[in-house]
């Protein structure tokens, strides 16, 4: 006779479904997403100014996944009438087309564009002209700065500061330093967030390296700074155009030779390292002619130093191409060119992302780009009217 207890327990196994047409529920593999059906966040948002009909009138945005793929920000593309950006995490500054005022934007949890604020900074000239330029912020976001064109005046070049005010990222000015014709690119900060150097070349005539201080409460003076050029070849001299500043103390610059007498170029632009002195801010360099590696983007438009400080991206009217950097010591190939479009600008975010814009081509690429290879994106690149400018919101 069965005992009652245990013909309860087969009655109640019998009334259950068997384990076969149970939903088999798998394990998961560890560090194994487990919700696979919810969206990852996006690694950056990426912004570029560009035309609709007339002039630079809206801001297309998009929010980038880890593979480097693009999706447009909902609402976008946003009014917006600026010729140059810069991003903190909760806003976007523009130099706005009408040539007297930068414009704020708050950017949304989603990517998401909204104007707040536009600040007339021409009247901080003490003149009707001059105009904000390139926008560019210093390492912690605290400080904005605008290369000021015929700011000083009404002639020369000046660079103005504004301090980001917190939580509201209102702009309250500090004022203008340095006054130079030769003023005529942003500036890039070393590690220490205390010099910032610039390089120009105007017409293959004159060139100069300079470099200004930021002091405690942001404001930027120039700084008088030594730069020697490497030696060109007889006959020759070296053109500087741009910098690029790493994590810690070196400083790209871009070179071209010239020919003295013809005042032609005479060959491809190289490649430069600077390492810079965190007492004074002076330049000292091991770079050669012989050691300088050759790029082949033709005219240099733009450089970018990864946020590794490990690769420098090169931009120009023939292309894009990478390099590998190393502190002081000179920069050695690593790519050919990625793209044969002229690219007018580059940016990096955080995860191996380089961004480049073609205003020529109307195309944004998307690399994804590492110690190991180099390739585009997926849905790279996209097409955009007569792109001007691009900025990157890039996550910790």
């Amino acid at each position: 006779m069965t005992h009652p207890l245990k013909l309860a327990i087969l009655m109640m196994a019998a009334l259950l479904p068997s384990q076969a047409l149970l939903p088999q529920i798998p394990t998961p593999r560890s560090g194994e997403n487990t919700e696979a059906s919810t969206p990852l966040a996006p690694v950056a948002y990426v912004y570029v100014a560009g035309t609709k009909t007339a002039g630079v009138n809206q801001i297309y945005a998009y929010a980038a996944a880890s593979t480097g793929k693009l999706t447009s920000v909902s609402g976008s593309p946003f009014p917006g009438s600026v010729v140059s950006m810069a991003v903190t995490a909760k806003r976007l500054f523009g130099a706005d087309v009408n040539g007297k005022e930068i414009d704020s934007f708050s950017i949304e949890s989603d990517g998401a564009l909204k104007q707040i604020e536009s600040i007339n900074v021409q009247k901080y000239n003490g003149y009707e002209c001059g105009g904000p330029g390139p926008l560019f912020l210093d390492h912690t976001g605290a400080t904005l700065y605008d290369l000021d064109f015929d700011g000083n005046i009404c002639a020369n070049n000046t660079y103005q500061s504004f301090r980001v005010e917190k939580p509201t990222g209102e702009l309250n000015y500090l004022g203008s330093g340095g006054s130079d014709p030769w003023f005529d690119v942003p500036l890039s900060f070393t590690g220490n967030n205390i010099y910032a150097y610039g390089a120009a070349c105007l017409g293959d005539l004159y060139w100069v390296i300079y470099g200004f201080e930021r002091h405690s409460d942001g404001m930027l003076t120039e700084a008088n700074i030594s730069g020697p050029t490497p030696t060109a070849k007889g006959g020759d001299f070296y053109c500087p155009y741009l910098t690029a500043a790493d994590p810690t103390n070196h400083v790209a610059i871009t070179f071209q030779a010239v020919d003295g007498e013809t005042f032609i170029q005479d060959g491809l632009p190289q490649i430069a390292t600077y390492t810079a002195s965190e007492e004074n801010g002076n330049l000292t360099t091991k770079s050669t002619r012989e050691n300088m590696p050759e790029t082949e983007v033709v005219n240099v438009t733009d450089i970018k130093m990864s946020p590794s400080g490990k690769l420098l991206a090169v931009a120009g009217t023939g292309g894009l191409q990478i390099f590998h950097w190393k502190g002081a010591d000179p920069v050695t190939h690593y790519t050919g060119l990625l793209t044969t479009d002229q690219v007018d600008q580059s940016f990096w975010d955080n995860d191996n992302h380089l961004y480049a814009i073609s205003q020529a081509a109307g195309k944004l690429h998307v690399f994804t780009i590492t110690a190991t290879g180099a390739k585009e994106a997926s849905g790279s690149p996209y097409t955009i009217k007569n792109p001007q400018n691009l900025i990157v919101q890039t996550h910790p």
